[in-house]
């Protein structure tokens, strides 16, 4: 009898942005001043038609982003969120989506 081995298959690499905010959010004593937000899986994105992320469209990036920020943010505090702050999450997360072609290009 053989013993096959095999190597543990190596955890694929999360891609992250950060995003210092404008106007920081505060939970009680805990105030947040950036985001983590993670590159969407397909499944964090359903319920949400893609281009209404891509137009980053606000009912679209409230139920996206508290499935993709690290501290995760609940969909309350993202309607309360300053207007700049939310036009930098969604220029994040519409980039991500962006094929690697489209974002070689521009630079």
């Amino acid at each position: 009898m053989t013993d096959k081995t095999t190597a543990p298959a190596e955890l694929p690499q999360v891609v992250t942005e950060t995003v210092e905010l404008d106007s920081p959010i505060q939970r009680g004593s805990q105030t947040v001043t950036e985001l983590q937000i993670r590159k969407p899986k397909s499944g964090a994105l359903r319920g949400v038609a893609l281009t209404d992320v891509l137009q980053m469209q606000v009912d679209a990036l409230t139920k996206v982003l508290p499935r993709i920020t690290e501290p995760a943010l609940a969909e309350a505090e993202i309607r309360d969120m300053d207007p700049a702050d939310l036009v930098q999450c969604g220029g994040v997360v519409s980039g991500f989506l962006l094929p690697a072609k489209t974002k070689a290009g521009e630079q």
